[in-house]
C-alpha cells in the first residue's frame, strides 16, 4: 500500500529542504558493477520516485521485520548484516550507484534474498513511501558530518527529520546512529534526546554493538585517531 496525503501530516513535511540523506558525488561505475545493475535492478532495486510498496518488493514476507538502512555506501555492513539476519527485510537507500550496483552484486554472489536497493533521498523516501509505524529499525551509519560550521545545518539528523524517522518506527523500533564527529555525536545526542517520542536505551552514548560490522567509514576515521559514538533510542509507546 502506497502512502497516501492522509498518513502525512505538518509535523512531518517540515523537513528542511537543504538537509539531504546525502552528499552529492559521481563514481565511476565499473563494469561488473554497472551489468549488475543492469541485470538485477528490475529485480531487487527501485527509485525513490517510482510508485512501489513494500509489499510488492517482498512478496510473500510481509510480516518480517523491516529495517531502513539510510546513505549504504559501497553496501559492506549492508551486507554482512543482511547475512546476519536473514529473518529481516532491509531496505537500503542511497544515491551513489556505484554502492548500490555493488549490494546488488553482492546479493547474488551471497545468495541474500532479504535485501531491496532504493535510489534517492531518504528524506523523500520516509515521508512518501513509508506507512507510519511500519519499521523495526532505521539505521544511519556515518551520515555526512558537514564538519564546516558554514554547512552544518545540512546535517541529516536534525529535529524535523527526526520527528519524521521516529513517526515511521513502531513502539519499541529502533533509531541507530553513529558517527566519528565528536561535535555531531553531541548533536545527535542532544536532538535525539530532546525527541519526545524516543528514548535513550543507554546514559548517553551506546556501547559499541557487536552487531555492527565495521563500515569503511568507520574505518577511516579510526585510522585518524576518531572517537567512534553510537547512539540507540527506541520508540515509545503511543
Amino acid at each position: 500500500m502506497t502512502v497516501n496525503e492522509s498518513t502525512r501530516s505538518a509535523d512531518h513535511t517540515d523537513v528542511d529542504r537543504t538537509i539531504r540523506s546525502f552528499n552529492a558525488r559521481r563514481g565511476r561505475v565499473r563494469s561488473g558493477t554497472a551489468e549488475a545493475l543492469e541485470r538485477l535492478w528490475p529485480r531487487w532495486g527501485v527509485d525513490v520516485g517510482d510508485d512501489f510498496s513494500m509489499a510488492s518488493l517482498y512478496p510473500g514476507r510481509e510480516t518480517d521485520d523491516l529495517v531502513v538502512e539510510i546513505g549504504c555506501g559501497m553496501g559492506e555492513t549492508t551486507l554482512a548484516m543482511a547475512l546476519a539476519q536473514p529473518h529481516r527485510r532491509l531496505l537500503a537507500v542511497d544515491v551513489h550507484t556505484p554502492g548500490l550496483g555493488a549490494i546488488l552484486r553482492g546479493c547474488e554472489d551471497n545468495e541474500i534474498t532479504n535485501v531491496r536497493v532504493v535510489r534517492g533521498d531518504a528524506v523523500d523516501l520516509l515521508s512518501g513511501r513509508i506507512e507510519a509505524e511500519s519499521l523495526d529499525e532505521i539505521r544511519i551509519y556515518f551520515p555526512d558530518p558537514w564538519p564546516k560550521q558554514r554547512h552544518q545545518k545540512r546535517r541529516l539528523i536534525q529535529p524535523a527529520f527526526v520527528r519524521l524517522a521516529s513517526s515511521r518506527l513502531r513502539p519499541g523500533g529502533t533509531l541507530h546512529c553513529a558517527t566519528d564527529w565528536p561535535d555531531y555525536a553531541r548533536q545527535m545526542l542532544e536532538v535525539l534526546t530532546a525527541e519526545p517520542s524516543l528514548r535513550n536505551k543507554f546514559e548517553g552514548f551506546a556501547p559499541r554493538p557487536s552487531t555492527r560490522p565495521t563500515t569503511r567509514f568507520e574505518s577511516k576515521g579510526i585510522a585518524q585517531g576518531h572517537p567512534i559514538a553510537d547512539l540507540i533510542f527506541s520508540k515509545t509507546a503511543t
